[in-house]
């Protein structure tokens, strides 16, 4: 006998998790479908499910109607979806910060290194900084773990950059008049 979606759900929250996976048998493939049309790319889209699945399962107790798992799978999907579009987007805007990083951060002979740049930011714009880019952390994983909400954080990046590269411009513009003044 095939339970219902309902069933499997409670039967879940009743402490059998691998009821859940029933679930994600019977709507692999159809949510795959879905995140498939959407984000138009293969990989992208089986990422999509995965995380999909685990933050269904982990949010199986908010679910208030367990007959309509499969909609609500579905707008959990719709978000992850989004959010991918977006860090996509993100990926796409900051590759010149990350870059300029990336390479100051490399060249251990420059005399004012990346980490002391940073070091000088204001606390609130160096935490977000780090996890951004050190730990790599996308903008809605510090928003997580810094407690604040996404547009906070997005906004703190959008500042330190501003004084990321107000800093190093300072400091090449400082270092080009020392090198002239060594040259005379």
């Amino acid at each position: 006998m095939d339970l219902t979606d309902k069933e499997h759900v409670e039967r879940c929250r009743d402490g059998h998790p691998e009821d859940f996976g029933l679930l994600v048998e019977r709507y692999q493939k159809p949510l795959f479908a879905f995140l498939a049309s959407r984000v138009g790319n293969f990989p992208q889209a089986e990422e999509a499910a995965q995380e999909s699945f685990v933050r269904a399962f982990l949010s199986l107790k908010k679910l208030r109607k367990p007959e309509a798992f499969y909609s609500w799978l579905l707008g959990i999907a719709g978000r992850v979806a989004k959010e991918q579009f977006r860090s996509e987007l993100r990926r796409r805007q900051d590759p010149e910060v990350a870059e300029t990083m990336m390479i100051i951060a490399a060249d251990h002979n420059e005399d004012c290194p990346l980490e002391e740049v940073i070091a000088a930011l204001p606390e609130s714009h160096r935490q977000v900084i780090l996890l951004r880019y050190y730990e790599g952390l996308s903008c809605q994983e510090v928003a997580t773990r810094l407690d604040m909400p996404l547009g906070t954080v997005t906004k703190t990046l959008s500042r330190a950059y501003v004084l990321l590269r107000q800093e190093l411009k300072a400091r090449e513009g400082a270092d080009r008049t020392i090198n002239k003044t060594e040259q005379l």
